[in-house]
């Protein structure tokens, strides 16, 4: 069995415990045993999205199965469209969906679909990206679950600053006392994007690291889009990136793909990403990813199932996670990165 099929079991097994304190009784909200759950997601195809996607459905089919009752989960696609996005959250409220859980194509529409969802009142939980605290304040059934962006920045920052540090002369390859580094970045103006790239780059230069930037762009998460870009500042720059810089895992694993297409893995420089996806997991066990920031999926998932069953069968918000004023659920991240024969993981205190 392996360590995934293990975490899924001791996730539910958590699942379970809380759920044998919250079972739906004849005197609470909902007295039909019945959930009805629209998960809307902005790009399907996002690595990580899957797996916070797949978390969920588990711990739904698991509830299912020890609590007898029903829950149905729909995954619609916004195809990185809001007017797409928006047409299904109008689906939802239609037919009477018990709870919305929302990943925003568009943050700055929040305000417009919680107004929608209040008029039906029909809770949601936006999850994975934040909408402004002014508009999570227009309703008292409107959550966030997520992580704090900046904190993968920092985190990651600290972990390129300790390999440099540890051992300069393997990453510094011009000697010259410093870091030349690209940066993939994810999309243009995207609040996670810009405080990963912003607090990356601001931990290693408060460690003391003189950073050098080549060149920097966008490619809106995608692996693709790295790699053609990474290809292009390979072919340009060549053996003078020192460093890889990606606010995600799916970047990374596109420059990544880059080098291997030129058959330049002899000249593969420290390349990290963010969220701890199977993939990337996969690239630091061969040695191609140097590391990583652990987004827990499966906390985050366990956060938006119990905050859902709560709502619909207790009409209020529970979670065994820490609900801040009310309304936020902030899962904390993990460095993981590569040693030399193996894959280890640890906190790093800020």
């Amino acid at each position: 069995m392996g360590k995934k099929q293990n975490w899924m079991i001791l996730c539910c097994m958590l699942g379970l415990v809380w759920l044998s304190g919250c079972a739906p009784s004849s005197q609470e909200a909902k007295k039909v045993p019945e959930m009805k759950v629209g998960i809307l997601v902005y790009r399907k195809e996002d690595t990580f999205l899957g797996t916070i996607v797949e978390a969920f459905e588990a711990a739904a089919k698991y509830a299912e199965q020890q609590e007898n009752i029903k829950i149905s989960v729909s995954v619609m696609d916004g195809r990185g469209s809001q007017a797409v996005q928006t047409g299904q959250i109008e689906k939802c409220i239609d037919q009477k969906y018990d709870v919305i859980c929302v990943n925003l194509v568009d943050r700055t529409v929040a305000a417009s679909i919680i107004d929608q969802a209040k008029a039906a009142q029909i809770p949601l939980i936006f999850f994975n990206r934040e909408p402004v605290k002014e508009d999570l304040e227009r309703w008292d059934k409107v959550y966030y679950v997520g992580a704090v962006a900046k904190e993968s920045g920092i985190l990651q920052g600290h972990l390129i600053a300790d390999a440099y540090l540890n051992n300069p002369e393997r990453f510094d390859k011009n000697n010259d006392q410093k870091l030349q580094y690209v940066m993939l970045e994810g999309e243009q103006g995207h609040q996670d994007a810009l405080l990963r790239t912003e607090y990356s780059i601001r931990t290693l230069v408060s460690e003391g690291i003189q950073m050098d930037k080549l060149v920097n762009d966008t490619a809106n998460w995608h692996r693709s889009q790295a790699a053609t870009k990474m290809s292009q500042w390979l072919e340009k720059y060549g053996n003078a990136i020192e460093v890889v810089i990606c606010n995600n895992d799916d970047m990374a694993l596109g420059a990544i793909d880059a080098y291997k297409a030129a058959k330049k893995l002899e000249e593969l420089p420290f390349i990290v990403g963010i969220d701890g996806t199977p993939p990337a997991m996969e690239a630091l066990a061969e040695g191609t990813l140097y590391g990583t920031i652990k987004n827990d999926e499966q906390k985050q998932a366990q956060a938006m199932f119990q905050l859902c069953y709560s709502l619909v069968f207790h009409g209020k918000a529970e979670s065994d996670y820490t609900l801040e004023k009310g309304k936020y659920i902030f899962i904390n991240y993990l460095p993981v990165e590569r040693e030399i024969d193996k894959v280890s993981t640890g906190n790093k205190e800020q």
